[in-house]
Order: structure tokens, then sequence, then C-alpha cells
């Protein structure tokens, strides 16, 4: 079924655990994904990268989402993420998005609150929630996970409080991409923004880091994971993979489906999302 932000965060909430927020590219991915969570009977995100909303694929995909959320028997949201600014935000809307994230943390705190703020009386406006970001997440490749400064809690309830974000995604360890080196988690500062807000907060970067991490991150409040680089390998892997001889697109792909399928499960089960819808 398809369903809200605020209605999905809220289930992770009460459950304790975090719903895995997977990006999806195209009609396989969201295959995949909506087969491991209806097997697992567990709620699930599925999210469009702000670019696809400046090019034609998210015209092209929005359909295939809402279609495959309408007619699974678990909560799904369909959430773009990292929106670039109000074209994106307003294409995602109009295509049927149940789920809003703004992402200017790269300004300065004020200007930060301000353009989440514009986001969120939007889309308030039309009953959707809103994913903000403070404390700049950024790129695995480039080492900014051991470099970035930690969100505070003191930043972070000032944020929610004054922007009226659904959802917080803060920097405390991670990065987008493949890490060098395995992410240490700021545990304790997760677990003092939980505290702080009441806010879903949200774990970007979620490919690469280490189970126990994981964990440990849940159990200090965080409600959202995303994963959007291992999701793309597991289904590149499987694609680079198929023999050439099969080429009837529709039997080439199941493969990479699967490969897919078999990713989300894993992630579902690692972030304690099965048999919570």
């Amino acid at each position: 079924m398809l369903v809200s932000f605020n209605e999905i965060l809220n289930i992770a909430e009460k459950g304790g655990f975090a719903v895995p927020a997977l990006n999806v590219y195209n009609m396989e991915t969201v295959m995949g994904v909506i087969a491991a969570a209806e097997e697992l009977k567990a709620p699930v995100i599925l999210q469009n990268y702000s670019r696809l909303f400046t090019n034609d694929e998210g015209f092209h995909l929005a359909p295939v989402i809402r279609a495959a959320a309408e007619r699974a028997s678990v909560p799904v949201c369909y959430h773009l993420d990292h929106g670039a600014g109000l074209n994106e935000v307003t294409r995602a809307l109009r295509y049927g998005a149940t789920g809003i994230m703004i992402d200017k943390s790269a300004l300065c705190f004020d200007e930060n609150i301000s353009e989440t703020k514009k986001i969120v009386d939007m889309c308030k406006a039309v009953g959707i929630g809103v994913e903000g970001e403070l404390g700049h997440v950024g790129s695995a490749a480039s080492g900014d996970e051991q470099t970035a400064e930690h969100t505070t809690a003191e930043d972070a309830k000032k944020f929610v409080e004054e922007t009226g974000v659904s959802a917080l995604a803060v920097a405390v360890g991670t990065a987008h991409g493949r890490y060098k080196k395995a992410p240490k988690l700021a545990l304790d500062r997760i677990a003092e923004i939980h505290n702080a807000t009441n806010a879903a907060i949200v774990l970007h970067g979620g490919s690469g880091v280490p189970d126990e991490e994981i964990r440990a991150a849940i159990k200090a409040g965080i409600r959202k994971i995303n994963f959007g680089t291992d999701l793309c390998f597991a289904f590149l892997d499987n694609v680079f993979a198929t023999s050439r001889e099969v080429y009837a697109i529709d039997l080439f792909m199941r493969g990479a489906v699967n490969g897919v399928k078999e990713f989300a499960k894993e992630k579902i089960m690692l972030l304690g999302a099965d048999n919570k819808a």
C-alpha cells in the first residue's frame, strides 16, 4: 500500500527499528525491492535521487513506483532523495511522491533553516512530510566521513523546531559511496540527537557500514537508513554476469532483479524491519 512519509516513520519509531530507504533507478530495481518487502512483510521506502527529476527518468519511473506501491500488501513510501531545489521538489510532488527530502546542508546554518522551511511549508499544504539535512554528509571517495564535523544535538533541536521537518539526516560519521575505510559512527551523538528532537533521525551513506555499527545506530535512535551504492552493485554485478546469449530483455534481467531482492532482504533483516508491516 502506498503510504505517506510520516506514516512510515511512525511505524519505525513505534517499532524501534529503522525503515530501509532504497534508491531505485528502473523497473527491475523496483521489482526486486518490492519482492523482498513482500516476502519479509516489511515496510520500505523507494527513493529516487534528485537528478532523476531534472531528466526524463523520474517522469517514466514514477508511475512504475506508484503502481508497485499501491499493489503491495506492505507499507511503501515513494520519496525524493536529496532534493536539490524547488524545481525538483515540485516535479516529485506532481509525479506522486509521498515524501520529500530537501538538501540545503551546504548552506550556512541559518540559510539551511530558511530554505528548508520554505519546502516544509509548501509540502505541508498537500500533507507531505519533509526530510532535511544538517551537517553535510559528503563523499566516501573523498574521505569526508573522516573529516566532517558531527551534527550537534543543540543545532538539531533548533533546526527541527524552526523548520518543522519530519526527519533529519545528520552527520555522524558516514558518507555517500563506497568507503576506503569502514566508518566508525558517533553513537553517543545519535542518541543525544534522538533524545533532543521529535524528528526521525536518518543515516545516509548506509552502504558499506559494518553490520554491528548499523545495529548500534538503530539502538541509539536511527529510524531511516539509506542504501544506494550497494544496491546499484547488486544489480550491475548480476547484469555483467549474465550471458549475452540471453537476449530477451525480460529473461536477461531476472538475475539482476533477484540480486536486488536478495540485497534488500539482507538490509531489511539487518534493520529489524522484517515482520513489521
